[in-house]
C-alpha cells in the first residue's frame, strides 16, 4: 500500500508538483492525498486541484494562536488518514508539541547544504560566505528550525557571476529531483529515523566528487 502524504505549502508549490508527478508512477511508494496552504491565495492550491489532488486553505490569520492553527491542520491530516507530511515552501513554524507528535513522519526541504545557511535567504548567505558549492537538503522536521536529521542532499556548483536568484534557480532544479527521492526512501522504509540519525538501507552515491572549480 502506498503511504498517504500531505504536502504543506505557502506559495506556488513547485516542489509539491514534483512530488505529485513522481507519485504518479505505479511503483512509487507514496501518494499525495492532500495539499494544505496557510495562504488562501497560494498559487499551488490551484496547481494541486488541476492535478486532481484535494487542496485546502487553512488561513493562519484566522487562528489566535499557533497551537490553534496546528490543531486545525492536524484535524485535516487525521480526516484524510495522512501518514507522512512534506513541507514544500511552508512558511510557518510549528509548535513543539506538533513537531514532536509527528517526529519521523514529517519532511522538509531547505535550499542549502545543512547545517550551513539555515533560515531565510540561504542563497545570499552562501554567496556572502564565498562558498564554491551549495545545494539542498531534505531532513526530518523537528522543533528546531532547519535542524532535523538529514535524509538526503544534492550539491550544485556556485558560479563566479551568480546572484541569489541564479543560484536559487540552479538549486531548485536539484530540489525537484531530490525531494521525490527522499520521500521514496522514507515511504518505502529504506530511510528511517533511529536515535536522532537517519539510517539508510539503500545504495550510497559513490561516484566522483563534484569539484568547483573543475580541476
Amino acid at each position: 500500500m502506498k503511504k498517504r502524504v500531505a504536502v504543506l505549502i505557502s506559495g506556488r508549490g513547485s516542489n509539491m508538483m514534483a512530488l505529485i508527478e513522481a507519485a504518479r508512477a505505479c511503483d512509487y511508494p507514496a501518494e499525495v492525498a492532500l495539499v494544505i496552504s496557510n495562504r488562501p491565495e497560494a498559487a499551488g492550491l490551484q496547481h494541486a486541484r488541476d492535478a486532481r489532488v484535494k487542496a485546502l486553505a487553512i488561513d493562519h490569520k484566522a487562528y489566535a494562536t499557533r497551537a490553534a492553527f496546528d490543531a486545525a491542520v492536524e484535524t485535516q491530516l487525521a480526516a484524510e488518514g495522512i501518514e507522512l507530511v512534506c513541507h514544500a515552501g511552508f512558511m510557518r513554524i510549528q509548535t513543539e508539541a506538533f513537531a514532536t507528535r509527528w517526529l519521523g513522519r514529517q519532511l522538509n526541504i531547505h535550499p542549502s547544504l545543512l547545517p550551513s545557511f539555515k533560515g531565510l535567504h540561504p542563497h545570499k548567505q552562501a554567496l556572502d560566505a564565498g562558498v564554491r558549492v551549495s545545494g539542498c537538503t531534505v531532513h526530518f522536521v523537528t522543533a528546531e528550525l532547519d535542524a532535523g536529521p538529514i535524509v538526503a542532499q544534492a550539491a550544485v556548483p556556485v558560479l563566479a557571476d551568480d546572484t541569489p536568484q541564479t543560484l536559487a534557480d540552479r538549486v531548485l532544479s536539484a530540489e525537484h529531483r531530490l525531494y521525490p527521492l527522499a520521500l521514496s526512501l522514507v515511504a518505502s522504509g529504506r530511510a528511517r529515523l533511529e536515535g536522532g540519525r537517519v539510517l539508510l538501507n539503500a545504495l550510497v552515491n559513490s561516484t566522483d566528487p563534484l569539484f568547483s572549480p573543475t580541476p
